[in-house]
């Protein structure tokens, strides 16, 4: 089931391996996607840590926190954005979407088809997705003590297999929190080395897997002539072959008998 707004905001925002955690997570969505003026940008679960960079140049952010889990208000000291919503029905028009993130939303839900059909409604053409889980063979998804150690982790093929069945194409894939989930000094001062080596070694498994989808649209199948008639008429076929004669050029017979003699 989700977690409670009130444990994912102490542990972002009041803990020094929470703040390394969501530096390192937005820093590789940055890398993905250069926050560009006009877009409309969406977070569903508890994103908004990701969605700062895009505050002062997209047209919206929309931060979509699901009922269980409970909603907070965000951004500190600007005007709010967050908004409570269910995860079958998000309060966003259809397509309005450019850019989505979702943290803490597609692993903790008891309805992971629901959330996935609803991120697949809210996007728009060329809209792309974010999808950021534990992943399954990483030391955070064993570790009770960050929000990545509840839900169901994912392995990236489990993940891109889930997204294909509801009309996404996963793009690319990366891990991200190579450091292991630790407070102590050594590994919260190192976190930014080992995100370069995990960024350059790809074996190198991280905690938190990502993968960048775009929602499939499909071509309408086209009618009309074209796909009726596959081999085009062609009027004058034969006529320079020699096989057949134009018409103007035979003698008519009567009918009944022989051909009567030429004037």
């Amino acid at each position: 089931m989700h977690l409670d707004v009130q444990d994912l905001r102490d542990f972002y925002y009041r803990t020094q391996l929470g703040r390394v955690a969501q530096r390192a997570i937005r820093d590789q969505l940055t890398r993905l996607w250069t926050p560009a003026p006009g877009q409309t940008v969406a977070g569903f679960g508890f994103a908004v840590p990701l969605l700062r960079p895009w505050l002062s140049e997209a047209r919206r952010v929309i931060g979509l926190m699901p009922g269980p889990q409970g909603v907070m208000p965000w951004p500190a000291g600007m005007p709010n954005v967050s908004v409570l919503c269910e995860d079958t029905a998000w309060p966003v028009p259809t397509g309005l979407v450019d850019r989505l993130a979702l943290m803490h939303g597609l692993e903790t839900s008891e309805q992971p088809s629901a959330v996935l059909e609803e991120a697949h409604r809210v996007l728009g053409p060329g809209g792309r997705a974010v999808f950021v889980v534990p992943n399954r063979s990483g030391l955070w998804a064993r570790r009770d003590g960050t929000p990545f150690g509840y839900g169901r982790p994912y392995s990236g093929a489990q993940l891109e297999a889930q997204l294909r069945r509801h009309g996404f194409t996963p793009e690319r894939s990366v891990t991200v929190l190579h450091a292991p989930p630790s407070q102590a000094p050594f590994w919260l001062r190192t976190a930014d080395l080992w995100e370069g080596l995990g960024r350059r070694l790809p074996w190198l498994s991280g905690g938190v897997l990502m993968v960048e989808a775009t929602k499939q649209v499909y071509a309408p199948t086209r009618g009309g002539l074209k796909a009726v008639v596959t081999r085009p008429l062609k009027v004058l076929e034969g006529v320079r072959g020699g096989s057949a004669e134009p018409a103007m050029n035979q003698v008519p017979h009567r009918r009944g008998g022989r051909p009567g003699p030429a004037g």
